[in-house]
Order: structure tokens, then C-alpha cells, then sequence
């Protein structure tokens, strides 16, 4: 198992927003998988376990809601590991779009 790809994305929500935003948008990320896929997620507090299969992998993730933070875990299989920098990338850029505080906007 390879070390898993984190990502923190700091954010001016708070944990119930962001929550929420994460929640709102989880079922939308099979629209993104390649020839379909299947994903699972369960809460667990402010942590969000997904699950995500598709092509013949698994990709499995940690999902820690904080006030100003959310950081990710993702373990990739060794199949994907050498897209690990890509990836966080998406993540990254996806992620951010999804917490960004819009109210203090002109």
C-alpha cells in the first residue's frame, strides 16, 4: 500500500458549511469517473469516508471537516500512484472551487 496523497484546503466556512458544500456535491463525482463507476461515502462525525471504483480500481479517501481546514487522504492503488500529482491537482483546483467564500465578493 503506498502512502497516501494529502491535501489540505484551508477555507472561511466553518465545519458546518463546508460540510454541507462536500455533502451537497459527493453525489456528483460519478459524472467524473471514466465509463461510470460506483461510490460510497458514509459520515462519521466531520469525517467522511468515500469509497470510489471505477476501470478496475479502488480509490479510497478520508475526508476531515475542520473549521478552517479540510483535509483529504487519498490512497491511491499502485496502479494510479503514478498519477498522484495530477490528481492532487484536481483535487486541489476542484476543491477549492467547491469551499470558496463567495459572500465577500464584489
Amino acid at each position: 500500500m503506498s502512502q497516501p496523497l494529502v491535501v489540505d484546503l484551508p477555507h472561511s466556512l466553518g465545519a458546518a458549511e463546508a460540510r454541507r458544500r462536500i455533502d451537497r456535491n459527493i453525489g456528483k463525482l460519478t459524472s467524473h469517473l471514466p465509463g461510470g463507476g460506483n461510490v460510497d461515502s458514509r459520515w462519521e462525525g466531520d469525517r467522511l469516508h468515500l469509497q470510489v471504483a471505477a476501470m478496475g480500481q479502488q480509490v479510497t479517501s478520508k475526508i476531515d471537516v475542520q473549521e478552517r481546514v479540510v483535509r483529504l487522504e487519498v490512497t491511491l492503488p499502485p496502479g494510479l500512484s503514478f498519477f498522484g500529482g495530477m490528481i492532487e491537482s484536481v483535487i486541489r483546483r476542484q476543491g477549492e472551487a467547491m469551499l470558496e467564500d463567495k459572500s465577500s465578493k464584489a
